[in-house]
């Protein structure tokens, strides 16, 4: 890459309104909720429909409940997914993707498939790698 190309690629960071590269970004947060472990599988479990809490919670398997509501918290801030409370009595409470969540889940869905779909490999090189390096 030549310094003109670097420059130019340089400028074009420059003039993101948001660039999650940039240490100040709000964006950089947000992206921290989606990809985090629970983020993420929080939103994938959501892409099949509205779940209650308990719903959810089973099907994240190893989610402690503190962290699902701290997790459905941040991307429920983030306008990801929609809380709804209904007054029944006992209270149901429903969560579901908004428009921007099922947005962001479809992409995190194509890089899940794309890990679960490459585990032949990456095993294979795991025992490459602990075979060469000792294992950990």
């Amino acid at each position: 890459m030549t310094a003109t190309t670097q420059d130019h690629d340089d400028q074009a960071y420059d003039d993101l309104a948001y660039n999650v590269f940039a240490k100040a970004c709000p964006s950089r947060g947000t992206l921290e909720h989606v990809t985090g472990r629970w983020g993420g599988l929080t939103l994938g479990a959501l892409y099949e429909g509205s779940l209650r809490f308990n719903e959810l919670r089973r099907r994240v398997d190893g989610v402690s409940e503190k962290m699902l509501s701290q997790t459905l918290h941040a991307l429920e801030r983030d306008g990801l997914v929609h809380r709804e409370a209904q007054p029944t009595n006992p209270p149901r409470v429903d969560y579901e993707l908004t428009p921007l969540g099922r947005r962001v889940a479809e992409r995190l869905l194509a890089l899940i498939h794309c890990v679960e779909d490459a585990m032949d490999d990456v095993l294979a090189a795991r025992a490459r790698y602990d075979e060469t390096r000792g294992a950990l």
